[in-house]
């Protein structure tokens, strides 16, 4: 199937329509099946059916399981030919895999290290992660946005990318431990030469990572990035157990970032050798690829907004454990690990819709209609699953650590249902450049989560990272809700011609 037949499927494939059987065919689920005679014809009310033949379900009568399972099937393989939905379902399954592995890491790890190590070890991967995202995570939006359309210049696009993310990444850290005395006793194992630099080489390893799963889903490959996930996490793994006896006091640290660069040499090989070339061939339509000034553009309205995911995923978490003793560190670091990784569920479908919005403008409003029936779909049953079963989920990595953070949790899966509704917003906003509402919106949610994290936790401790990621993103839902109504309705008539003249 080509690109444009792939694009253009009938809303069949989103709305839940599944076809019916042709005629003649042996189902006995669709019309002019009858009593299962071909004929299609009921039996008199009264009457009974011949013998040999099966009755006619009454109209009551609920659907057979094997018809429901069908359904499904053919629901699903219709969404898997759309490119919208194999690459959100493809992220969103990269999510659930990072999930699992990772809470397979995390109790091996509680295991395994001593509670003050477990903490420590969080912190020092917090921080590295903060300052590896700090220009890589503005680059996700942009390469999202901008590789469909790069043509020949994508091979420098990406490459701009991964150098400008870790020389500004290494530049940050390089301050943060010139500072360290003032960020507390939990990050002072950075001290000295060797786990200064090897700190800085985590910092610029973990700047590429972060770009390969975006770069791979702007490529139409993040099938791909499942395949990564599994064999990161596997070997993450395995060093994490050896490292426990050879290097407990930084094997957490060190058995985080050693697989990371493993990852890099065959992943851009297969990126720069094949997918990139087949990419720039098959989108190479003689049009002029974006120029600097254009991407310039879009960073700058786009790169503010970064700071919400900063601010909420790894700044806050850096302040806390700024505040606060290793140990508990550890007990708010994973309840706070596991509500990023519900809300990452809703970022992976607007990224997606991002990339597919870039390839076809006129589908935004029906593109991002789809993307929000099937996020809230798949989220809510985890929503609701999560804050039920939430006591249970972090028993498993001991009493400790339910009994202080089943609340962080919960608030924090119940904040991902208006996370969905922004996330989708922001994507609308980023495949129509509108760049300054796209800043605003995200710069008001860092805003809102930070200064009400620092008014709410002297009273909560570290439970004020939920609530006020709740309120916080509640009030913003209910602030942006009329434009993206209007969104999802834009262009429902005259999709073709209002897309273009507002664009």
């Amino acid at each position: 199937m080509s690109e444009l037949d792939e694009r253009t499927i009938g809303d069949t494939a989103f709305t839940g329509a599944v076809p019916g059987p042709a005629a003649g065919s042996d189902s006995d689920t669709g019309p002019g099946t009858g009593s299962g005679t071909g004929s299609g014809v009921r039996p008199e009310p009264g009457t009974r059916p011949e013998p040999g033949t099966r009755p006619e379900p009454g109209p009551d009568a609920a659907p057979a399981p094997v018809g429901r399972v069908r359904g499904l099937w053919r629901k699903l393989l219709l969404d898997l030919r759309n490119p919208l939905f194999r690459n959100g379902y493809a992220l969103m399954a990269n999510t659930a895999i990072t999930a699992v592995l990772g809470m397979g890491y995390w109790w091996l790890a509680a295991q395994l290290y001593d509670p003050a190590d477990f903490g420590r070890g969080q912190a020092l991967i917090t921080a590295m992660r903060l300052f590896a995202s700090l220009t890589a995570l503005g680059f996700v939006g942009a390469l999202a946005k901008f590789i469909p359309l790069a043509g020949r210049r994508t091979p420098e696009l990406i490459v701009r990318a991964y150098a400008i993310a870790g020389a500004t990444g290494v530049t940050a850290a390089v301050g943060f431990l010139v500072t360290l005395p003032w960020w507390g006793p939990t990050y002072a194992s950075l001290g000295g030469f060797g786990p200064g630099l090897f700190f800085l080489a985590s910092v610029l390893v973990w700047s590429v990572f972060t770009l390969q799963d975006v770069t791979l889903a702007g490529l139409r490959k993040a099938t791909w990035v499942p395949v990564n996930s599994i064999g990161y996490g596997l070997v993450k793994m395995a060093m994490l157990i050896g490292l426990a006896y050879t290097l407990p006091d930084d094997g957490i640290f060190v058995s985080w970032i050693i697989p990371a660069a493993m990852a890099l040499i065959p992943i851009n090989i297969f990126l720069f050798g094949k997918v990139i070339p087949r990419h720039v061939r098959k989108t190479d339509s003689g049009a002029p690829p974006p120029r600097l000034p254009e991407i310039g553009r879009f960073l700058a309205g786009d790169y503010p907004g970064t700071l919400s995911i900063l601010a909420i995923v790894y700044l806050i978490p850096v302040l806390i454990a700024a505040q606060v003793d290793e140990v508990t560190f550890g007990y708010f670091s994973m309840a706070h690990t596991l509500g990023c990784l519900i809300e990452l569920l809703a970022m992976n479908m607007a990224t997606s819709l991002t990339v597919e919005g870039s390839f076809d403008r006129d589908a935004i409003a029906a593109n991002s209609r789809r993307a929000l029936r099937r996020a809230f779909m798949i989220i809510v049953p985890i929503v609701v699953m999560t804050i039920l079963a939430g006591p249970f989920i972090l028993r498993v990595f001991g009493s400790d650590f339910a009994e202080r953070g089943t609340l962080l949790l919960q608030l924090m899966a119940l904040a991902v249902l208006p996370r969905v509704l922004i996330e989708i917003y922001l994507s609308g906003l980023r495949a129509r450049g509108q760049a300054r509402r796209l800043a605003l919106v995200q710069v008001g949610l860092a805003v809102l989560v930070l200064a009400s994290t620092l008014l709410l936790f002297p009273h909560l401790g570290v439970n004020a990272v939920g609530y006020a990621l709740l309120l916080s993103e509640l009030l913003l839902a209910a602030l942006i809700f009329n434009d993206l109504r209007k969104m999802l309705k834009y262009g429902k008539t005259s999709q073709s011609t209002i897309a273009r003249g507002s664009l």
